[in-house]
């Protein structure tokens, strides 16, 4: 059993979603603490004529203190969400699939989400979905696990009966590796393919979000990113 866990990107990137496909169950880590710097959850970059697009979902922070993912609102001033909808469809207008997912944007900005997470997660759904990945997705509030750090993510694997954690690379070297082993647990060592595939707007930028990949491959998404 091979199990990973992620915080709640914000339209994530391919590898996000290569990590839940070489996993048994991915698990979203929606009750652990929200970064109090820039963070995915709440910012990804897209592509127009300029570049890198970048988009940001603006959250109430201001005398709140620390807070959970779970619990982060939502700021619905300025009309952000008008913004984002016609930025993304002035950006892709040209992509072969954006009629495929037109209806799905239109609908997502134009519903008033109260928090961050609900966004995030029916945003995760829809691109797992076009993605073709079917592993098992769990939060972790689901779980009742109170442990932070290493112990957290040792009690998710035992919690599931996981005999093999999934975890990049770069993050490898914050993991008490002797823990895993005494919990029965081995780390597997994940190296997510950049894949590269046709774009719009001239050279090629790696690691956009996966809406960039779907948008202008459509069913070929899939293989592409697990090709790398």
């Amino acid at each position: 059993m091979i199990v990973s866990a992620n915080q709640p990107y914000f339209f994530p990137y391919p590898g996000f979603f290569y990590k839940a496909h070489r996993s048994d169950i991915f698990v979203i880590l929606d009750n652990v603490q929200f970064p109090r710097r820039t963070t995915w959850t709440t910012r990804n970059r897209f592509k127009n004529h300029q570049g890198s697009l970048w988009m940001t979902v603006p959250v109430k922070k201001k005398g709140l203190g620390l807070q959970k993912i779970s619990a982060v609102k939502i700021c619905h001033d300025g009309k952000w969400e008008k913004k984002h909808l016609e930025s993304l469809k002035n950006a892709y207008a040209k992509a072969p699939y954006l009629k495929d997912h037109l209806n799905f944007l239109e609908e997502l900005f134009s519903t008033t989400f109260e928090k961050l997470i609900d966004l995030n997660l029916k945003i995760i759904r829809h691109l797992m979905k076009h993605l073709q990945i079917d592993t098992e997705v769990m939060l972790l509030s689901e779980l009742d696990i109170k442990e932070r750090g290493n112990r957290l993510l040792i009690e998710i694997c035992k919690r599931l009966g996981a005999t093999q954690f999934l975890s990049q690379s770069a993050a490898i070297k914050y993991l008490d590796a002797d823990r895993f082993t005494k919990a029965g647990i081995q780390i597997a060592d994940l190296k997510p393919p950049s894949p590269v595939y046709p774009q719009l707007w001239g050279s090629f930028i790696h690691n956009l979000s996966a809406l960039d990949l779907i948008l202008n491959c459509g069913l070929k998404a899939h293989d592409i990113m697990i090709a790398g």
